[in-house]
C-alpha cells in the first residue's frame, strides 16, 4: 500500500477547491500552487499549505513541471492530483512524478501517451475494430495535408488539437479558402494551452449526440464502467450542459458503449478515472471520438446518480485498494443536470469576461442541490485562464425534477462585475426541445434566436422599477442617518414646485429619463435584497444590491447595473472614441494584421487577442482605412482599449466583429 497523507493539486480553481473538499473529509492535508496572480485566490485560501510558482500565463506558472514538483517535495507532499486541463493529460508530467518517488493521482504514463494523443488514441481504436469518424490523425502537420484530405473526406471538417480538449485548438472549416487562417490559429492556441502545436482532421458530423462513457480502473486488474453522460449542449466546442444518464440510451446501448469503453481502458493497461467519448448519431451508431484521460469537469452528474464520489475512488485506487463494487453494483438512481457558470458575453459571440467579482452570491446548496465553485465575492477573474467560475448541480428522481431545480437554482445565482452566462442558461434549460430531452451538439446554433436573443433596450417597467429603487435606497439610507429628516421623505416634495422626483438613469449603455410623481402610489417595497413588486394584485420579487453608488437590480435573470448620471457629460463620452475599435476584453495582442494607411474591406481581420487561453479576432464592419494604431504584439491591453483607428469610407463608425 502507497502512503498517503498529504496531496498537492497542480491545478486552480474550482476542481483545485473540490479536490481539497474530498481530501479533507478523509483526513488529509492538502497543498495549493499557485501563479502570481493568484495569490488570494480561493483554492489558495482553502489549502493547508499554498506554494508560489510564479508569472501569470500558464507557461510561467501552472505548466512548469519541475516547479510544481518542488512544490511537492518541499510541502511534504506524498501524491500529486493533476484537476483537469494544465498538465492532467501531459505523459512527461506524470513520468516527472514518478521518477521523484511521487504518486500521480492519475494513469500511468502510458496510458497517456497511448490515449492523451487523440491520433494515436484513434489509431488504437481503429486496431481494435472500433468504428471511426473518417479523417486523419498522422504525422504531417503542413497545410497542403489538411488541405487534400479534407477534400477527400468532404467540408465541413474540423480541426482538433491532439494534446488536448475543452475546445482550445479546435476550429471548424466550411470551406478551402479558410483552411490556412483556421490552422495557425488552432495550431497556436493549441501550444498555449498544452505545449503541442500538433493537430488531427475529421468530417464534421451533421446533428450527432456527445455521449461518454465514464471509466474507472485500479491497480489489479479490475476496470468497469459508471454509466454515461450525455453532453450535446455546447458553444465554441466547449460543453455547457452535462446530464447523466443520457436521454433515450437504451439499456442495449448502454451496455455495448460501456463495454467499448472498458475493452479501450484494459488495452491499455489503465488505472483510474477516465472518459471515453463517443458520437452518437440518429440511427443509434456510435463513433469513438477520444479518450480523456483524467477527472472530467462534468463528473458531477455521475456521482449524483451513482452515489459515489470520484475523487476519493482515485486517492484509494492510488494507494493501491481495489475498486469497492463489481460491475453489477453500479448504481443509477434517478437524473442529474449540471451546468457550467462562465464569465463570458453570451451576446457577442461568447467573449470571456474580466473583472471583479463585485457581487457573487450562490444558490443554496442542500439536497438535490450542488455548487462547485472556485471563486468567491471580491475575487479577481484574470484573462489568463479559462473564464468558468463554478458549476451548478442538480438531481431529481426524474429529469424534468432535476431540470426544475436546476432552474431554481440559477434564478437564485447573482453576479456583477463581469458578464455571465447565466441569463443563457436559463433559456436553455426553459427552451422546450431541451425539455423534451431533443439534444445534439447543434442545439444552440438551430435555437440561437430564442436562446441569443437580439439585444433590445429595456423596458419601461424595468425603468419604472429602478427608479422607484434608488429613490427609496437613498431615503432609507438618509433615514439611517437622521431619521426625523425631511429629505428622508420619498416624496419629492419641494417648496413652490412640482411635487415630483426627476431621475437621469443609466444601465449599461442605456439611459431614461424617469419622474416620479407623490401623488402615484410606490410600485415596490425594498427589504433587505429583494424588491417587492405589486402590479394588478400580483406581486413579483427581483434581488437588489447596493455598491458604492450603483444599485444591481435583476431583470429576466440577469443583474442591471443602475446608477444616476449626468446626461450632458454622459453625451460627451460617447462621442470620445469616434472610430475606434476597441478591445472586447482584457487580454494579449497576438498579432496585428494591418499597418496605418492600410485599406481594408468589412470583414477584415485586424487584430488577434489572446484571452483565457483562446485566441479571437477583431474585424472591420465596414470598409474604409486604418488612420492609427494604438497596440503592438505581446502587449496586454484593457477592456475599452482603443486598438485601432478607423476612417469609414461613409459617415459611419466601425465597429467590433469577432
Amino acid at each position: 500500500m502507497n502512503h498517503i497523507d498529504t496531496i498537492l493539486i497542480a491545478n486552480r480553481g474550482e476542481i483545485a477547491c473540490r479536490v481539497m473538499q474530498t481530501a479533507k473529509l478523509l483526513g488529509l492535508r492538502t497543498v495549493a500552487v499557485h501563479s502570481a496572480i493568484d495569490r488570494t485566490a480561493r483554492h489558495v485560501r482553502e489549502a493547508d499549505v499554498a506554494v508560489d510558482l510564479g508569472g501569470a500565463k500558464p507557461a510561467d506558472s501552472y505548466l512548469r513541471i519541475d516547479a510544481i514538483i518542488d512544490a511537492a517535495i518541499t510541502s511534504g507532499a506524498q501524491a500529486i492530483h493533476p484537476g483537469y486541463g494544465f498538465l492532467s493529460e501531459n505523459a512527461e508530467f506524470a513520468r516527472a512524478i514518478e521518477n521523484a518517488g511521487l504518486i500521480f493521482l492519475g494513469p500511468p504514463a502510458s496510458a497517456i501517451d497511448a490515449m492523451g494523443s487523440k491520433s494515436a488514441a484513434k489509431a488504437l481504436m481503429e486496431q481494435a475494430g472500433v468504428p471511426l469518424v473518417p479523417g486523419y490523425h498522422g504525422a504531417a502537420q503542413d497545410v497542403d495535408t489538411f488541405l487534400n484530405t479534407a477534400e477527400v473526406i468532404g467540408y465541413p471538417v474540423l480541426l482538433k488539437a491532439t494534446a488536448g480538449g475543452g475546445g482550445k485548438g479546435m476550429k471548424v472549416v466550411e470551406h478551402a479558402s479558410e483552411m490556412a487562417e483556421a490552422l495557425a490559429s488552432a495550431q497556436r492556441e493549441a501550444q498555449s494551452s498544452f505545449g503541442d502545436s500538433r493537430m488531427l482532421i475529421e468530417k464534421y458530423v451533421l446533428k450527432p449526440r456527445h455521449v461518454e462513457i465514464q471509466v474507472f480502473a485500479d491497480q489489479h486488474g479490475n476496470c468497469l464502467y459508471l454509466n454515461e453522460r450525455d453532453c450535446s449542449i455546447q458553444r465554441r466546442h466547449q460543453k455547457v450542459v452535462e446530464e447523466a444518464p443520457a436521454p433515450g440510451l437504451s439499456p442495449a446501448q448502454r451496455q455495448d458503449m460501456g463495454k467499448a469503453a472498458v475493452k479501450a481502458a484494459q488495452a491499455i493497461g489503465y488505472v483510474g478515472a477516465g472518459t471515453v467519448e463517443f458520437l452518437l448519431d440518429a440511427r443509434g451508431e456510435f463513433f469513438f471520438m477520444e479518450m480523456n484521460t483524467r477527472l472530467q469537469v462534468e463528473h458531477p452528474v455521475t456521482e449524483a446518480i451513482t452515489g459515489l464520489d470520484l475523487v476519493a475512488w482515485q486517492i484509494r485506487v492510488a494507494r493501491g485498494e481495489p475498486l469497492p463494487i463489481s460491475q453489477e453494483q453500479v448504481a443509477l438512481n434517478g437524473h442529474a443536470i449540471e451546468v457550467r457558470l462562465y464569465a463570458e458575453d453570451p451576446a457577442n459571440d461568447f467573449l470571456p469576461s474580466t473583472g471583479n467579482l463585485s457581487i457573487y452570491r450562490q444558490a443554496e446548496a442542500g439536497e438535490g442541490r450542488r455548487i462547485d465553485s472556485g471563486v468567491a465575492e471580491g475575487d479577481e477573474v484574470s484573462p489568463f485562464y479559462d473564464p468558468m467560475l463554478g458549476k451548478l448541480i442538480a438531481w431529481g428522481a426524474n429529469r424534468e425534477e432535476a431540470r426544475l431545480r436546476l432552474l431554481a437554482m440559477l434564478k437564485q445565482t447573482h453576479i456583477a462585475g463581469v458578464r455571465t452566462n447565466i441569463a443563457f442558461l436559463q433559456r436553455v434549460l426553459g427552451h422546450p426541445a431541451f425539455a423534451a430531452a431533443e439534444l445534439d451538439t447543434g442545439f444552440i446554433p438551430r435555437y440561437q434566436d430564442v436562446l441569443l436573443p437580439a439585444s433590445s433596450a429595456l423596458p419601461d417597467e424595468f425603468w419604472q422599477l429602478a427608479a422607484e429603487a434608488v429613490v427609496q435606497n437613498q431615503a432609507q439610507l438618509t433615514t439611517a442617518e437622521d431619521p426625523h429628516s425631511p429629505w428622508a421623505q420619498r416624496t419629492g416634495w419641494r417648496a413652490g414646485f412640482a411635487s415630483e422626483v426627476d431621475l437621469h438613469l443609466a444601465s449599461g449603455d442605456h439611459q431614461q429619463h424617469v419622474k416620479l410623481r407623490s401623488s402615484a402610489p410606490p410600485l415596490l417595497t425594498l427589504c433587505g435584497e429583494q424588491i417587492q413588486v405589486e402590479r394588478n394584485g400580483i406581486r413579483t420579487v427581483h434581488a437588489v444590491f447596493q455598491r458604492g453608488n450603483s444599485l444591481f437590480i435583476e431583470w429576466d435573470g440577469e443583474l442591471h447595473q443602475v446608477d444616476r448620471v449626468d446626461p450632458i457629460a454622459a453625451a460627451q463620452r460617447n462621442h470620445q472614441h469616434h472610430g475606434g475599435l476597441t478591445a472586447p476584453m482584457n487580454g494579449s495582442i497576438v498579432r496585428v494584421l494591418v499597418e496605418p494607411g492600410a485599406t481594408i474591406e468589412a470583414g477584415t481581420a485586424l487584430v488577434v487577442l489572446e484571452a483565457m487561453k483562446m485566441e479571437h479576432s477583431i474585424r472591420a464592419s465596414q470598409a474604409g482605412t486604418v488612420s492609427a494604431l494604438f497596440c503592438a504584439e505581446g502587449e496586454m491591453v484593457s477592456e475599452g482599449t482603443v486598438l485601432v483607428e478607423i476612417a469609414p469610407n461613409e459617415d459611419n463608425s466601425a465597429e467590433i466583429g469577432a
